[in-house]
């Protein structure tokens, strides 16, 4: 029999590789399934850009008809609502993998209190939808040369 000498860095490396292994078939994609009640949990991603004198919006949701949109503008917030339908004629239990959500969809957005709510445009392309919005005009920043002396 011979001497092994003891290292604790390989025991935490067969500890680390261990731990990997029972994630991986933990998160394993073929034995996730979601469950059938993920309805009203959906919140589609944004990003918010300034782009000259335009704010825009656009709006991560992929499969959505215009007409499951709606989009209304209150005080200082642009309410985004929304529908991702399943598909028809496939039931929960025909489902091997289900990893989209489906259902109703709402985020609010807080608005800067410089922009022009009646000059609004929506477009749906791709799965995105983009809202642009004006700045006012007093709103805008006023750029001043000074000349040195």
């Amino acid at each position: 029999m011979s001497i092994v000498k003891w290292s604790p860095l390989k025991e935490i490396e067969e500890m680390r590789k261990e731990m990997d292994r029972l994630f991986e078939e933990f998160l394993s994609p073929i034995r996730r399934k979601r469950a059938a009640t993920t309805e009203g949990i959906i919140s589609p991603n944004i990003d918010i850009f300034e782009k000259g004198n335009e704010v825009v919006i656009q709006v991560e949701i992929p499969g959505v008809e215009k007409e499951d949109i709606d989009l209304t503008i209150t005080d200082d917030r642009l309410i985004i609502k929304g529908e991702v339908k399943k598909p028809e004629g496939i039931s929960d239990d025909d489902y091997v993998l289900n990893e989209r959500s489906f259902g109703p969809f709402s985020r609010t957005i807080s608005l800067p209190m410089d922009v022009d709510k009646a000059s609004v445009k929506a477009n749906l392309k791709n799965g995105i939808l983009e809202i642009v919005i004006l700045r006012k005009e007093q709103a805008r920043p006023k750029e001043i040369k000074i000349q040195l002396e």
